[in-house]
């Protein structure tokens, strides 16, 4: 018998639009269609879906989802086990921050001074990787571009320059979990945006030197930290960017 998209839609809590577009990429087709060329999902469909989601709520990008299903000798109980690690991986990085959290508050609440490693401790997760900075020197130090930087210097410039990064890697990840295409209009202008936040940092930066800054970030990680900070990454998340990059340079090129 089977459910009908809209039902499907319905249970699993997404869209009629979604189901859609991952019948139209390849992420989930029907096992079924009626007479009169419906849609009809069965519980192997269901089964698929709930894995998709719950990949894509722990921040993977759809093209990565598909690779990660189609690997060869991996069958259902083996994704959930996966997908329970990286649950409870993010779980311990939440619970440790909410519990640094409710310290500040109860050193605030009773006048108690903190240590600067007490103040921190809530950012655990959040630095950048030891080296980064001597990294970045290094690679890009001697260019005219870094020699001209001006980075921010008030505190107010700081948290504006950081609302403005969060912002980027918020619409970043929800493009690449939503599997736009990195030459899309959307991953054009968060490339736009990528070209500005490197240009604030070390000088202009031109089209040709951001591609060389991006082609590192699917192979080093650590080179993205810059912007996209260790626990916000995402499987793929380097690869999209770099390829966003790519697709914009030769897009303003033409």
């Amino acid at each position: 018998m089977g459910y009908r998209v809209g039902e499907a839609a319905a249970l699993a809590g997404v869209t009629v639009r979604t189901l859609h577009h991952y019948d139209e990429i390849g992420l989930l087709s029907p096992s079924g269609r009626t007479a009169s060329g419906y849609r009809r999902y069965d519980g192997a469909d269901l089964d698929r879906l709930q894995r998709i989601l719950l990949y894509r709520e722990l921040g993977f990008p759809l093209e990565t989802i598909a690779s990660v299903l189609a690997e060869p000798g991996t069958d259902a109980g083996a994704h959930l086990k996966r997908q329970r690690e990286l649950l409870v991986a993010q779980a311990d990085r939440i619970e440790r921050m909410v519990a640094a959290v409710d310290r500040l508050l109860e050193a605030r609440a009773m006048g108690n001074a903190l240590t600067p490693e007490e103040k921190f401790e809530v950012f655990g997760g959040f630095r950048e990787p030891e080296g980064y900075a001597e990294e970045a020197v290094r690679r890009w130090g001697a260019t005219p571009e870094w020699q001209r930087a001006r980075l921010p210097e008030t505190r107010q410039e700081w948290a504006e320059a950081e609302r403005q990064r969060k912002d980027w890697v918020r619409r970043l990840v929800a493009l690449a979990g939503e599997g736009v295409p990195a030459d899309s209009p959307a991953a054009g202008q968060l490339a736009e945006e990528h070209r500005a936040m490197l240009s604030a940092a070390m000088g202009e930066c031109g089209y040709e030197m951001q591609q060389r800054i991006a082609d590192l970030y699917a192979d080093e990680p650590a080179q993205l930290a810059f912007l996209v900070r260790e626990d916000e990454q995402r499987p793929g998340i380097g690869a999209y960017v770099r390829d966003a990059v790519r697709a914009n340079a030769v897009r303003q090129r033409a």
